[in-house]
């Protein structure tokens, strides 16, 4: 599998307090298709955005521990909800519509893609927003897309990589370096990018301590 260093190095304590957070009990709370149907926003927020796909369902699962949290489809586009999720009452998590591959109407895309904007130029409690980018295939134009709506929202967002596994390590690590060498041009982005499997679990306890320190404190 990769190397270890791909990811940013937490110690002990903060990985532990990332394990801590994500053992608490994760319950969904609404899918909405309207802003006047959002979760009251009293808690700090993580969002999940990705082309459809992605594995934006399957790393929720994961950090989480659960098996069916959040709904998996190998039908892209299937997903037209923002899906609210309360971590222990100390982080609410939302999944948001794939984007890029939706199966439906355009008129719907649009519908989906303007909810989305107002989403995040709107939700006061939103930390970061988690931009996932299949490790395979690197950075899209739809994704720069999406980057730039939220630099222009000033909204704080962060890149991890999914599906890692599935590609060596040499190329893995050289597609992290060019999603880096992107990344400087963009003033909403987070520096440090996050390298993931769902499916073997690499990476996932460094992602639930950089989690963490973004929750309510314990």
């Amino acid at each position: 599998m990769a190397d270890v260093a791909l990811n940013p190095e937490f110690k002990p304590d903060v990985l532990e307090a990332g394990r801590r957070l994500f053992t608490q009990q994760c319950e969904f709370l609404r899918g909405v298709l309207k802003l006047d149907d959002m979760p009251h926003a009293d808690l700090p927020e993580i969002t999940f955005a990705g082309r459809s796909n992605v594995g934006k369902s399957s790393l929720i699962n994961v950090l989480t521990g659960r098996k069916s949290l959040a709904r998996t489809s190998v039908t892209p586009g299937r997903t037209q909800e923002i899906n609210f999720f309360d971590l222990g009452a100390r982080l609410i998590l939302s999944d948001l519509p794939g984007y890029g591959f939706a199966q439906a109407p355009k008129d719907k895309v649009e519908v989906w893609t303007d909810f989305i904007k107002k989403y995040l130029k709107g939700r006061p409690t939103l930390r970061r927003a988690l931009v996932l980018i299949d490790s395979r295939h690197g950075l899209k134009d739809v994704d720069r897309q999406i980057m730039k709506l939220m630099d222009d929202s000033a909204v704080n967002y962060q890149i991890v990589m999914t599906k890692a596994d599935k590609v060596k390590p040499g190329p893995l690590s050289d597609a992290r370096d060019a999603i880096a060498k992107e990344l400087s041009e963009h003033v909403a982005a987070h520096p440090e990018i996050y390298v993931t499997s769902s499916d073997d679990g690499f990476g996932i306890a460094d992602l639930r301590a950089a989690l963490s320190e973004l929750a309510k404190p314990e």
